[in-house]
C-alpha cells in the first residue's frame, strides 16, 4: 500500500510516540516494577518496558496503522496491507538504571523508510528532561529543560574541532566471556583517550557523541532498536557511525550470539581508528 508521507510527518509522530512512553516512565513506582531477570543478573524487563511500549504502539498505530512496528518487548505487528514503513521500538532503553533510580534511561523510537534508510528519530530521556530527535538530512537537535527550569531547543553537531581530555564510552557486555575480551582490549583502546565513560543506555551513549559528551562509543551485544534512534541522531550531529547488520527485526529479535558478535560505534570524525575493531 502507497501512502505518501513527509519526514517531517514522521519526526511528529516519532516524537509525539516517544513522549506516550517517556510519561509511563515518569510515573516510575518501585511497587509497580514487577522486575524479571532476562539474559543475565544485569539484563532485566519490568512492566514498565511492556507498559510504554504499548503506549508508543497506541501512538503509531492511530497516526499510521499500515506502518510495520517492531520492538523489544513486543511480536512485530505486521499489517496485511503494509506501507513500506517499519517502526523500530525501544520503550525503556537503561531498564538496571531505571530499577536503581539512575537517570540515564529513556524511550527510543525511529522510523525506517522503504528504501531501508533510517528517515527519523527521538530519544526521550525523561529523568534528563531531555529530549534528542533527528530527522534525514535536517540535523540532530535536543530538547531541553536545564535545571533552572529554563528549556530551549538547539542543535547538535557534535565537537567540530580537536580537543584534550577526550572520552571514550564502551559496553562490557552482559556476556561473561565477551566482557572478559573487552576488559582486556580496554586498556589498549584507552591508550588514545583521556578517559573512560559508561551510561547504561546505549540510545543515549550515542546522543552523547552527537552532543559532545564522549567523543566515542562502541558496544557489542545491540539489537537494532537499541541503536536506531541514537545512530540516526549521531550521524545527523556529524558523527562517524557504524551500524551492525542483524537478522531483519520483522522476523522478530535475533538470536543474543548474533548480536553479541557484532558491534556498533560512534565517534567525532577521524576518531575513529583509535578504538574501532578491525572486524
Amino acid at each position: 500500500m502507497s501512502q505518501t508521507v513527509t519526514v517531517d510527518e514522521l519526526l511528529e509522530v516519532a516524537l509525539r510516540a516517544a513522549a506516550a512512553g517517556a510519561a509511563v516512565l515518569a510515573a516510575r513506582d518501585p511497587a509497580g516494577f514487577r522486575a524479571e531477570e532476562k539474559s543475565s543478573d544485569a539484563d532485566w524487563v519490568t512492566a514498565f518496558d511492556v507498559a510504554a511500549e504499548r503506549a508508543v504502539r497506541a501512538v503509531i498505530t492511530d497516526a499510521r496503522p499500515h506502518d510495520v512496528i517492531t520492538g523489544e518487548e513486543l511480536a512485530p505487528a505486521l499489517p496485511s496491507e503494509p506501507s513500506g514503513y517499519r517502526w523500530s521500538i525501544d520503550p525503556l532503553d537503561g531498564t538496571m538504571n531505571f530499577i536503581r533510580n539512575i537517570a540515564y534511561y529513556g524511550t527510543s523510537v525511529a522510523v525506517m523508510g522503504p528504501d531501508g534508510e533510517w528517515l527519523a528519530g527521538v530519544v526521550d530521556a525523561p529523568a534528563l528532561r531531555r529530549i534528542y530527535f533527528a530527522s534525514r538530512g535536517a540535523g540532530a537537535w535536543l530538547d531541553e529543560t536545564r535545571a533552572d527550569g529554563v528549556q530551549g531547543v538547539r542543535r547538535l553537531r557534535g565537537p567540530v574541532e580537536a580537543r584534550g581530555g577526550t572520552l571514550f564510552s564502551m559496553s562490557l557486555s552482559y556476556d561473561p566471556a565477551v566482557r572478559r575480551r573487552l576488559v582486556s582490549e580496554l586498556d589498549g583502546r584507552l591508550d588514545k583517550f583521556g578517559d573512560f565513560r559508561r551510561l547504561g543506555a546505549a540510545s543515549l551513549e550515542l546522543c552523547a557523541v552527537a552532543d559532545g559528551g564522549v567523543d566515542a562509543y562502541l558496544e557489542y551485544g545491540l539489537f537494532e532498536h537499541d541503536f536506531a534512534a541514537g545512530a540516526l541522531i549521531a550521524e545527523e550531529a556529524g558523527a562517524w557511525v557504524r551500524r551492525p547488520r542483524l537478522s531483519p527485526a520483522i522476523n522478530g529479535l535475533p538470536p543474543r550470539e548474533e548480536v553479541l558478535s557484532v558491534w556498533t560505534g560512534a565517534c567525532v570524525p577521524g576518531l575513529e581508528g583509535n578504538f574501532a575493531p578491525g572486524d
